[in-house]
C-alpha cells in the first residue's frame, strides 16, 4: 500500500510538472514575473498582497490569484486594495496546482500583467511540493507561529527564495526570536533571503519591495525611508 501510494504521488507530481513547464513558458512569453506566496492560515499572505497592491499602484500592472478551499473573501480584499484579483477555490484540495493556474491564464484579471502574486492555500506542507510555473516561491511566517517552523517544515523553506517574517509589531507579545528564526531558515536553506516586516504598521515593507525591484525591472523606485 505504501509503495503504491508513493507511485501514485510521483505520477501526480510528474503530470503537474509537465503542466507547470507550459505555464512557465506562457509567463515568459507574456513578460509576467509570477510569485508563489506560501504560508500558514493567518500568517499574513493576503495582507502582504494588499499592501503590494498599494505599493505597485501606478508603477506596474500587477494582478493576483488567491487560492482557498472556499469563499471569495481574499480576492475581494485584494480587489478593494486596487489590484485585479481572481479567486481559485479548491474544494477538498489543500493546495493549488499547475492545472488550476493554466486554466485561468486568459482571465481578464491577468491581461497585461507584469507581476502576478499567487496566494496559495494556507498550508505549510502540500503547496510547497507543487510547481505552479512561478518564477519564485516566497514563504511567509508570522511571529505568532514560533521561530522553529523552518526546522519542522523544511520542505517549504528549502524551495523558497525569500522568507518574510511578518507581524513584527507583535514581537513583544511572543517568545519569537527573529535572529533564531532566520538562523533556522538558513540551516535548512542556506540560499534563502530573509525580510522582517509588519503588514499592519508598514515597518520593513521596503525590504519586500526592494526584493521585487531586483526581479521586475519595470518597477520604479519608492521611498527608501520605510
Amino acid at each position: 500500500m505504501s509503495m503504491k501510494r508513493i507511485e501514485v504521488q510521483k505520477k501526480v507530481l510528474t503530470k503537474n510538472d509537465e503542466i507547470a513547464a507550459r505555464v512557465r513558458e506562457q509567463f515568459h512569453e507574456r513578460g509576467i514575473f509570477a510569485v508563489n506566496i506560501l504560508g500558514s492560515p493567518g500568517s499574513g499572505k493576503t495582507s502582504l498582497v494588499e499592501l503590494t497592491a498599494k505599493l505597485t499602484a501606478r508603477r506596474i500592472r500587477a494582478a493576483a490569484l488567491s487560492g482557498d478551499q472556499a469563499t471569495e473573501n481574499d480576492a475581494a480584499r485584494i480587489r478593494a486594495a486596487g489590484m485585479p484579483a481572481l479567486q481559485i477555490t479548491t474544494g477538498n484540495e489543500c493546495h493549488l496546482n499547475a492545472s488550476r493556474i493554466e486554466n485561468v491564464l486568459d482571465a481578464p484579471e491577468l491581461a497585461g500583467a507584469r507581476l502576478l502574486l499567487i496566494e496559495n492555500v494556507g498550508n505549510l506542507i502540500c503547496p510547497a511540493a507543487y510547481d505552479l510555473g512561478e518564477a519564485a516561491k516566497v514563504a511567509v511566517l508570522s511571529v505568532a507561529e514560533g521561530d522553529d517552523k523552518p526546522l519542522k517544515y523544511p520542505g517549504l523553506f528549502q524551495r523558497a527564495e525569500l522568507l518574510i517574517i511578518n507581524k513584527i509589531d507583535m514581537l513583544s507579545l511572543t517568545d519569537f526570536d527573529l535572529e533564531r528564526a532566520a538562523a533556522h531558515a538558513r540551516e535548512v536553506a542556506p540560499h534563502i533571503e530573509v525580510v522582517s516586516l509588519s503588514c499592519r504598521s508598514g515597518e520593513g515593507l521596503s525590504g519586500w519591495y526592494r526584493w521585487l525591484e531586483t526581479r521586475v525591472p519595470e518597477l520604479s523606485p519608492i521611498d527608501r525611508s520605510a
